[in-house]
């Protein structure tokens, strides 16, 4: 009795498997019409290509101007120098993905009539399922890949969007050495108006040959080193504070120097701030000021460039992106090979119900 039992729940097992072996045909040319229909199917979709561009993103170093800042002691805080972010090359991809590259490019091959759409941000939506921008993992290397259906279209993208790039770095400080660079340029031209300034009412004191050996070059350009590290200690107090508490060691240093710097000057007898009544030897002094000011200002801006240029601020391209001579979408075969699995899975359920209802 146990036995019999034993072989009918063997039978009633098998029975699923014997139910898909008698229908093989069915199930077979189920499967293999939807996967031909599929295959078919993927020449009414128009193929997409792939163009590929590699870059070498702006690297960031330290350069001579950092050390000549050093050198300067107050004047150094100025630039406001400091490392960059956590992750360098992550802020590069964010940045070419960014609406004001997309915008850019759109505009350059003209994606709202391409994409048939209304308006910029349907376009820039499409974009950027079109495009792929990432860093690999070990090179450090950023890949920019875009899926167009013209060959030389999506070769033309990935190349524009370096030039994009470059466009919107111009406009960025980003590295340390943009920082200085952009720093010291706004500080050079509100230096030359001043020293302009300073001419112009020395010149109107009736400065001349008598005067200036009334007023030794020696103590001039004393007053002069003393007023500019006293304005650059302000300058350089004034950043602190915007990103630290007054307790903070570093503003406690800085402002220790300060004062010491403005005892030395109650000593010499000079004021600050000469007023408009003062005579032509504090005039002098002032325009001595603003003159070696402008100079130091010079010398820092110039290497500040020098660094920027080093720094790599335009990206380097690796490859460049050729246009694709084979498609990378739709993959027919894969389409076709998993449908057909998906739809003899399909058939298989469908004939276990049938026989079962």
């Amino acid at each position: 009795m146990d036995a019999v039992e034993t072989c009918s729940g063997g039978s009633s097992e098998a029975a699923p498997v014997g139910i898909l072996i008698s229908n093989w045909k069915l199930v077979g040319t189920g499967a293999l019409t939807a996967g031909v229909l599929a295959f078919a199917a993927t020449f009414l979709i128009p193929p997409v290509f792939t163009a590929k561009t590699v870059i070498l993103p702006p690297q960031q170093q330290q350069g001579g101007a950092a050390a000549a800042l050093a050198s300067l002691g107050a004047l150094a805080g100025l630039a406001g120098g400091g490392s960059g972010p956590k992750n360098q090359i992550d802020q590069y991809v964010a940045l070419f993905q960014s609406a004001n590259v997309s915008d850019r490019i759109i505009k350059e091959f003209d994606l709202i009539k391409v994409y048939d759409v209304q308006d910029i941000l349907e376009a820039r939506k499409l974009l950027g399922e079109n495009a792929r921008i990432y860093a690999g993992k070990k090179d450090g290397l950023i890949n920019i890949e875009i899926d167009d259906e013209v060959p030389a279209r999506s070769a033309s993208m990935a190349n524009a969007y370096v030039g994009a790039f470059r466009a919107l770095n111009a406009s960025l400080a980003i590295s340390e050495a943009q920082q200085r660079r952009a720093f010291f340029e706004e500080q050079l031209a509100n230096s030359k108006k001043s020293l302009t300034a300073a001419q112009v009412a020395l010149q109107g004191s009736g400065f001349n040959a008598s005067a200036l050996k009334a007023e030794p070059q020696a103590e001039a350009e004393n007053f002069a080193r003393l007023r500019a590290e006293i304005t650059s200690s302000e300058l350089r107090l004034q950043s602190l504070r915007q990103s630290m508490l007054d307790s903070a060691p570093e503003v406690q240093t800085l402002k220790a120097q300060l004062a010491h710097l403005r005892r030395e000057q109650v000593e010499m007898g000079t004021n600050s701030r000469p007023t408009e009544t003062a005579d032509y030897i504090s005039r002098f002094r002032e325009f001595k000021y603003q003159e070696t000011l402008f100079q130091l200002l010079a010398q820092q801006f110039e290497m500040a460039k020098v660094d920027e240029s080093r720094d790599g601020a335009l990206v380097q391209v690796v490859d460049a992106a050729l246009p694709p001579t084979k498609k990378s979408k739709p993959k027919r075969g894969m389409i076709a090979i998993m449908t057909t699995f998906a739809a003899g899975i399909a058939m298989c359920a469908l004939v276990l119900l049938r026989e079962r209802a």
